[in-house]
């Protein structure tokens, strides 16, 4: 039962990384675990869970009302495409830029329009691995 876990986490992550959810850094994260620390992925990403939650707040108070700072906007996106890239958050870093080239052309509804996106694709990658972590275990 545990090697048949194992496979299918094996599996599902090669599917994340085909599908483009998750990219290289993901797998070099968890080259990085080792047995003194094995859940060293998972908290990695438990952490950016708890920044992300923060950006899309953050990102959600300065889309409300106007007048909008662009500059604002875009340097609060930059942060969480950081973090985003940090555990090889692919789509999600994808839409990311894409709500930075809104803000670069001063467009707020492009910018109300791709965050939707990078909500979207937070939501289904955070489903995803937390699934993923599950058959880890």
């Amino acid at each position: 039962m545990e090697s048949q876990k194992k496979r299918q986490a094996a599996y599902m992550k090669k599917n994340l990384l085909d599908q483009g959810y998750l990219d290289e850094q993901f797998a070099h994260l968890e080259e990085l675990q080792d047995a003194a620390n094995p859940n060293f992925v998972e908290e990695v990403v438990k952490s950016f869970y708890t920044d992300s939650a923060r950006f899309i707040r953050n990102i959600e108070v300065a889309l409300e009302n106007g007048p909008y700072d662009f500059t604002k906007l875009d340097n609060m996106m930059y942060q969480f495409k950081g973090s985003s890239s940090s555990i090889g958050a692919r789509r999600v870093k994808r839409q990311c830029s894409m709500f930075q080239e809104c803000c670069n052309a001063r467009n707020i509804e492009g910018c109300r329009n791709t965050f939707q996106g990078v909500k979207q694709e937070y939501a289904t990658l955070k489903t995803k691995l937390e699934t993923y972590f599950q058959m880890e275990k």
